[in-house]
């Protein structure tokens, strides 16, 4: 639940997160609590500072500018063996998640529409017979997923983004890997614009450069 407080934005970089509070609420010592918090300042979502308190980190450019490699790297491989490997079965599974994506824009529900992207690029890597990136990709993108719910929040961006990967898709269907390829490296530079975008919108959210 803290983890995903944070990841929506709900819980604001600075935000002290009190170890005693947390237990109370969870009817629990304070022992899993500091484990739970020691886990997320791993991944880069809390600060903890010794005899001071706990607080929620800023989102550091750094590690988004990382899973945004990682990402491209590997997504751009398996969308071309998706394209080259796609069934019948699998074109299904893409034409419903791209239906439930219109439904949660029309809706206005972000949270399932994050959801559903991530199903989506989970789904071209499983369709490639490569499911085990998918798990690699899911370990080094906690702060790029801070920056896309951010820019979800905004409410600018969900129906490029579906348009985007109707485009994906289309190419995967056509089984046209270059395009797909492509339409997918494009996709995910995407996120060099939002930052730029978000770091003039919503500053206190992210890591101040050092001087």
């Amino acid at each position: 639940m803290l983890r995903r407080q944070i990841l929506r934005g709900v819980l604001r970089p600075g935000e002290s997160i009190p170890e005693t509070t947390l237990a109370e609420r969870a009817g629990v010592s304070r022992t899993p609590v500091r484990e739970v918090l020691r886990r997320l300042a791993d991944e880069g979502f809390v600060t903890i500072i010794p005899q001071v308190g706990t607080y929620v980190a800023p989102i550091r450019l750094a590690a988004v500018y990382d899973s945004q490699f990682i990402r491209e790297t590997l997504e751009c491989r398996t969308i071309r063996l998706a394209a080259e490997n796609l069934t019948e079965p699998d074109a299904a599974v893409l034409r419903a998640n791209l239906a439930a994506q219109q439904a949660s824009l029309e809706a206005g529900e972000s949270d399932a529409f994050f959801d559903q992207d991530d199903a989506l690029h989970a789904c071209f890597v499983r369709i490639a017979g490569r499911p085990a990136i998918w798990q690699v990709i899911q370990g080094v993108k906690s702060q790029l997923d801070r920056v896309r719910y951010l820019s979800l929040q905004s409410g600018d961006w969900p129906p490029v983004l579906v348009e985007e990967h109707a485009t994906l898709v289309g190419h995967v269907l056509a089984g046209d890997a270059e395009r797909a390829e492509a339409a997918m490296r494009a996709h995910l530079r995407t996120v060099f614009a939002t930052i730029e975008r978000l770091s003039r919108t919503n500053a206190d959210f992210f890591e101040t450069p050092a001087p």
